[in-house]
């Protein structure tokens, strides 16, 4: 088998099972029991919290563990949105372009009535701190205008379909612009700057401190942990309300005895990331990897195109569309064969359709339909993107003997 599905979910590393193995063996106790075993889980799971909270140079009281990113995407928006009347008064400012955790609660509050607004997008999905801010500026007038006080800014750190990296501190530079100006106004709104880094962390550099971001999402199943725990580092002074009741693990703000074992694995694997963005060669061979699997198959398929191109993107991802065909078909061919990828469309209510997020990065619905995504890990070798490349020109040509008009 050949597995290039890794912005789905990466294979948990084997130290990482190891760790947790002795956790799930050795230390089982509940962390908030107040003897020594309970005391030990404690431990471990405190160095845990300096492990992952290190990946992303944040300090381990900054952060907090979730189940997942989902999670913890919905509670820093609804969390940070929540104060003065609830949800419904304070804004939302967005791009079409984020993962479903992000724009699907969106989506949702402008359903509700709250006041939401759209960052227009530049080529290919690039988002612009310009209109970033612009766009965060006037809901953050109108918000005002209804007696909300605050707007939570909500950009992607990598786009999980087609890779694209956004300018992260540009963004955070052109808000720290727009609050100027609202208070040169007299407009008593504050603006959070909400980022979704779970593609990003562990792939590429991320300081979370100083990348102007106040709240920061990142997960474990994405860097060779395992599914099931994810983090949320907030700035010092950036508090979200907390989602649920009934304890006061986590600060009191996420209450649940915590998933010991989870975090302890999330903490050898964020080690593990952390030495693989640090080291430039590592960074360098896996971007040609990626960059030699979208040659040959230029090469081999002419018409062909690679969504997003010529926009910085992840040295592991490639959103490679073929026209007029369905991305579906191109999928069941190859996993037919032994290579698993994913697809930039999904299947609604028995119906194809392409993907929002492409359709709003502007890919006509034509390559939208007939996008594959291969993503790639650190451990993705030459022979594999070889192989891959062959057996896809292989299924790629026999669909298109189906159509041939096409």
């Amino acid at each position: 088998m050949i597995y290039l599905d890794h912005n789905a979910t990466t294979q948990p590393a084997p130290q990482v099972i190891a760790a947790m193995l002795g956790v799930m063996q050795e230390a089982w106790g509940n962390p908030s029991s107040t003897h020594r075993f309970g005391q030990e889980a404690k431990a471990r799971l405190e160095l845990a919290r300096q492990q992952v909270a290190k990946l992303i140079g944040a300090k381990p009281n900054e952060l907090c563990f979730t189940s997942g990113g989902t999670e913890a995407n919905n509670w820093a928006i609804l969390g940070l949105l929540a104060p003065l009347g609830g949800t419904l008064k304070n804004g939302l400012v967005t791009a079409r372009v984020e993962h479903p955790s992000v724009r699907t609660v969106a989506e949702d509050l402008e359903k509700a009535g709250a006041p939401v607004a759209w960052i227009p997008l530049g080529p290919g999905g690039e988002i612009v701190p310009e209109q970033v801010a612009q766009t965060a500026e006037v809901l953050a007038r109108t918000v005002a205008a209804h007696g909300g006080d605050r707007v939570v800014v909500s950009c992607m750190w990598a786009n999980n379909e087609t890779g694209v990296i956004n300018p992260v501190r540009a963004i955070a530079d052109a808000l720290d612009g727009a609050r100027l100006r609202l208070r040169e106004a007299g407009m008593p709104v504050r603006l959070f700057f909400h980022c979704d880094a779970v593609q990003a962390a562990g792939k590429l550099p991320v300081d979370a401190p100083a990348s102007g971001v106040d709240a920061l999402v990142f997960s474990a199943h994405k860097i060779h942990g395992v599914k099931g725990v994810g983090a949320l580092w907030c700035r010092r002074g950036v508090k979200p309300v907390a989602r649920q009741r009934g304890g006061s693990q986590e600060k009191e703000v996420r209450p649940g005895t915590e998933n010991i074992a989870g975090a302890v694995g999330f903490g050898v694997a964020a080690e593990a990331a952390a030495v693989f963005v640090n080291d430039q060669e590592a960074q360098t061979r896996l971007r040609q990897i990626r960059d030699r699997l979208e040659a040959q198959i230029l090469a081999r398929i002419p018409e062909a195109v690679v969504n997003a191109a010529g926009l910085p993107r992840l040295g592991n991802t490639s959103s490679v569309a073929f026209p007029f065909l369905e991305a579906e078909a191109i999928l069941v061919g190859l996993s037919e064969q032994g290579v698993c990828a994913s697809a930039g469309s999904a299947c609604s209510s028995g119906s194809i359709e392409a993907s929002p997020v492409l359709l709003a990065a502007g890919i006509p619905e034509f390559l939208a339909h007939g996008t594959v995504r291969l993503s790639l890990s650190r451990n993705t070798t030459p022979q594999e993107v070889d192989q891959t490349a062959e057996i896809l020109c292989r299924v790629v040509g026999r669909l298109r003997k189906l159509l041939p008009n096409h």
